[in-house]
């Protein structure tokens, strides 16, 4: 724990998430802007591992972030909270939880590679919660880095609304200055470490071409203000201060985006961004106010120090000799040290002490947290991710964070013996600390399964629950959870007698079987006449069919779609039960079912496949092989999306795979779409494997 910080009031407060594709220097910016401000002591890199918010074991091994890393810088009187997200949608859950409690976006745009599938899908999420962004053009000092070819795809694939505010002054390793738009002047870099720059006319060579980015800036502003588009229209120059005010009036609604450009590597272009950022993105008062739920409905909680207190958590981590850690977002009221706030998702209190504020792997004490600001606290008893904290007095509950779906799981078993009773307690605390991993275990595939974003998402789960909790696991192919059904009617008859000496047991019925729909489950029809078999047994026959049929014929999966008739039978007035019935109800299915030609139903999948189009060759062929019904394709912007069906038995590994053949430029998402009947060579293989297993067993 590190020494006091200060408290910052909520007009002086900006929370910025910092999102984009991977491998496009995030983290390299976010570590360049704390470091020009001074609020960190060193200039890290991704490389050497030793950056402010990629600090885990994890990703410091891997070189890419992999949690939503905090930190924050001060600059012209004001604390900017960056949150870091990872750029692998493998991760996504964690930039999900960091555009939850974040005012506004940074958009980090690779000047090499330009916009990628990364990129729109966090921006499209940023877009949802209606988040006013900022577009950083980064890398600009790399060899074939170009700032007008990126900014062409930003306009074409994120938004024609982004407009420049800053443009280079060369590319590469001929990166020397930038001009910016606002004051019409060049900042020509010296050479420091810390982004320093001196003011200079602009270059003769670039006039003609700044002057129309400085017009097109002017019209986007003046369009979005009828004030200023008045003005503008009657010949009226514009001064800095009223184009600030109305891009920063145009970013809140969302009708402007401006682009900015340098290197994170170097700082060139920060000492610009960090201005900006102060001038023009918005504080938490500034933003429309949050809705709550109290016991009479919907209450909106404003970012005011007299308003009542209500914090998000919107992060969990565990350290050693610490325990816990919560991270959360106050968006009404102000917390104090040594308060007691209420958790009224699991109706119960908790005592705030050592409240900090983060600063990538370190935490400094404060006394008191704004309304806006972000905080962390440890060894809360019961508060888990996406729990609200509030005054007992005043009971609110924030909406939470929208999750995305898990797709990919794996089966998993300990690699030593003994080890069983710690996987529980070790998978538990992963999915406490990212809830986007889940885990349990299935009955009917006879595994432990973990489910994840991606198969990175997985294999770096399990090297954290060998590091952290001392588990070591071998992965496999899940069990395919394969159904079986019948296609034809047959009828027949299942007899139970037993007698040894004392009273017996006696029952008889004759059963038709029928298949039904794909996804229409047992039914059962009661077609018995005369009393022949007591209306009190008629259901021990349905339960012993419906147990039988758990069972399966072929290969032991359950077998479905089937309609079961009851339309004959005897009893004995002394012997018969409804063990009796329901023993001679399963010998009647199992003898019946055979006869009804039975086949093995396997899972199909729906899968969406966005890929950028010259991958298209590449996903196509890959789908057919895998036995994929194409069922369509549309344009995505810039990108395809193809749509298709897929056997489950098919996309094992296949994120892996794709990534592999797209150069990572493609994703994809898959739902359970129905079960269908598997080709014959398929439905030999299921049933010689579960032959062998049986015999194995």
């Amino acid at each position: 724990m590190a020494s006091a910080a200060s408290v910052f009031a909520t007009p002086d407060i900006r929370n910025v998430v910092v999102f984009g594709h991977g491998g496009c220097g995030k983290t390299t910016l976010v570590d360049a802007m704390c470091y020009v401000a001074g609020n960190s002591k060193r200039k890290g890199d991704v490389d050497k591992g030793n950056t402010l918010t990629d600090f885990t074991p994890e990703e410091t091994d891997h070189k890419i972030s992999i949690n939503l890393g905090l930190a924050h810088a001060r600059w012209e009187n004001t604390k900017i909270n960056f949150i870091d997200t990872p750029g692998y949608l493998d991760f996504l859950g964690e930039v999900m939880a960091g555009i939850r409690v974040a005012d506004a976006g940074l958009c980090v745009v690779d000047a090499v590679h330009g916009v990628e599938v990364g990129t729109e899908r966090t921006w499209e999420a940023c877009a949802e919660r209606g988040l006013p962004r900022m577009i950083f053009v980064s890398m600009m000092d790399r060899d074939n880095a170009g700032f007008r070819r990126s900014f062409k795809d930003i306009k074409e694939t994120l938004s024609p609304a982004a407009i420049p505010v800053e443009v280079p002054i060369g590319a590469g390793p001929d990166f020397k200055g930038l001009v910016n738009l606002f004051t019409m002047k060049a900042h020509r870099f010296t050479g420091g470490d810390k982004g320093e720059y001196e003011e200079i006319e602009i270059p003769e060579d670039l006039a003609a071409g700044v002057a129309d980015f400085r017009e097109q800036l002017v019209e986007s502003i003046a369009a979005a203000d009828d004030e200023l588009l008045e003005a503008y229209l009657e010949g009226e120059e514009l001064d800095q201060d009223k184009i600030l005010a109305g891009l920063a009036k145009a970013m809140l609604k969302g009708d402007a985006f401006p682009v900015f450009c340098g290197s994170g590597a170097d700082s060139r272009g920060v000492r610009q961004l960090l201005n900006k950022i102060v001038q023009l993105m918005p504080s938490p008062a500034d933003v429309p106010p949050q809705v709550g739920q109290n016991g009479s409905g919907d209450v909106q909680i404003t970012a005011g120090a007299d308003a009542p207190i209500a914090a998000l958590v919107f992060k969990t981590t565990s350290e050693p000799h610490v325990g816990d850690l919560s991270y959360f977002r106050v968006f009404g009221g102000q917390v104090t040290n040594g308060l007691t706030l209420l958790n009224p998702d699991r109706s119960g209190s908790e005592r705030i002490t050592h409240l900090s504020v983060p600063q990538g792997s370190q935490r400094f004490e404060v006394e008191s947290l704004s309304a806006g600001d972000i905080g962390v606290v440890a060894k809360l008893r019961d508060t888990h991710t996406g729990d609200t904290l509030c005054e007992e007095a005043k009971a609110i509950t924030l909406d939470g964070i929208s999750w995305p779906n898990t797709d990919i799981s794996l089966a998993i078993t300990a690699s030593t013996r003994g080890d069983e009773d710690k996987i529980g307690t070790g998978l538990a605390k992963l999915h406490e600390e990212d809830p986007t991993f889940t885990s349990g275990y299935d009955a009917e595939r006879g595994q432990t399964i973990i489910r994840g974003l991606g198969e990175i998402h997985l294999n770096i789960s399990l090297e954290r629950l060998t590091r952290k909790y001392g588990v070591n696991v071998e992965t496999h192919a899940p069990n395919i959870a394969y159904r079986e059904t019948i296609t034809k009617q047959a009828g027949g008859q299942g007899r139970y007698k037993k007698q040894s000496g004392g009273r017996g047991q006696f029952g008889d019925c004759h059963i038709r079987l029928s298949p039904l729909p794909r996804g229409e489950g047992y039914k059962f029809v009661n077609s018995i006449k005369g009393g022949v078999i007591p209306t009190k047994f008629v259901p021990a026959v349905s339960k012993g069919i419906e147990d039988a049929s758990a069972k399966g014929i072929l290969a032991g999966y359950p077998l479905v779609d089937f309609q079961a008739e009851c339309h004959d039978g005897s009893h004995h007035a002394v012997d018969s039960s409804d063990l009796a019935f329901q023993i001679a109800g399963s010998m009647a299915f199992q003898k019946v079912a055979l006869d009804a030609r039975p086949v093995i139903l396997e899972p199909i999948m729906e899968i969406e496949v966005e890929t950028p189009e010259e991958f298209m060759g590449e996903v196509m062929g890959d789908l057919n092989q895998r036995r994929g019904r194409v069922l369509g394709m549309d344009s995505k912007g810039s990108r395809q999306v193809v749509k298709a069906l897929v056997p489950q038995a098919e996309l094992y590994k296949y994120s892996a795979a794709l990534r592999s053949f797209t150069h990572g430029k493609a994703t994809h998402t898959r739902r359970l779409a129905s079960y269908e009947e598997a080709p014959s060579h398929v439905q030999e293989k299921v049933i010689a494997d579960a032959k062998a297993l049986a015999e194995d067993g």
